[in-house]
């Protein structure tokens, strides 16, 4: 059965769960390094990135996060949470924020300004109605919300949606590199469930390979083994 973690220091943590209840899925909420084991996937909501990041440093939760994304297992972070998944995050607080990284992108915090300055709007998101069906568009949740403003080769870009400034120029919301998810929005305080839905079946796409990735014992398999490439560590 999948079990679906979701990061409970602070934010949106209850609303994930409630999704995943009503899709069948267990959610249970981590605060600790060790209850990361034996996890299908992992939601990093949204909230305050830098409370949320004081309070993962306090538990010692970095280290494991990052060991969690090496796995390969599925991670989506909404909102604050595609902060704490970027590789580089700008416009944050004098001191800046520790971040646990592998997503191939740059970040911009509260790039849609302060808590006024939250809104929703429809978004048009090809991949979702592709995979998911439902509606043509997504009703995107922005409250106080990031915006990712550059991205690596290997990512690959969801939605986006028009700058204020200049219209005709567009800003990423959401974006997918492997098995990483990163939304600006929180698709957690809609009654759409098609993002939630898509993020589980990255869970059981992993499950399949794990499976038929098991090599039989005394089973010569002659491949030259990789190195290991370790992600490096955010500050």
């Amino acid at each position: 059965m999948a079990v679906v973690g979701v990061l409970a220091l602070q934010g949106s943590f209850n609303e994930h769960i409630a999704v995943l209840r009503r899709l069948g899925v267990k959610g249970v909420e981590i605060r600790k390094p060790e209850q990361l084991h034996n996890l299908t996937s992992l939601i990093i909501p949204g909230g305050e990135s830098t409370t949320m990041a004081k309070l993962a440093e306090y538990h010692n939760l970095f280290p494991a996060l990052r060991e969690f994304v090496k796995t390969g297992k599925p991670v989506w972070g909404t909102c604050a949470g595609l902060i704490f998944l970027a590789d580089k995050a700008v416009g944050q607080k004098i001191g800046g924020q520790e971040l646990v990284g592998g997503l191939d992108c740059t970040v911009h915090r509260n790039y849609f300004g302060s808590q006024i300055q939250s809104f929703e709007t429809e978004l048009s998101v090809p991949v979702l109605v592709s995979k998911e069906g439902g509606p043509e568009t997504f009703r995107g949740v922005f409250i106080r919300a990031p915006a990712v403003v550059d991205v690596g080769p290997g990512v690959e870009v969801l939605a986006e949606y028009p700058e204020t400034a200049v219209p005709e120029k567009k800003v990423i919301v959401a974006v997918k590199q492997g098995n990483m998810l990163g939304t600006a929005f929180h698709p957690e305080l809609t009654a759409d469930t098609r993002w939630h839905s898509y993020f589980l079946k990255m869970g059981s796409d992993a499950l399949v390979e794990a499976s038929t990735s098991i090599v039989q014992v005394g089973v010569d398999q002659n491949v030259d083994e990789k190195p290991r490439i370790d992600l490096p560590v955010y500050q």
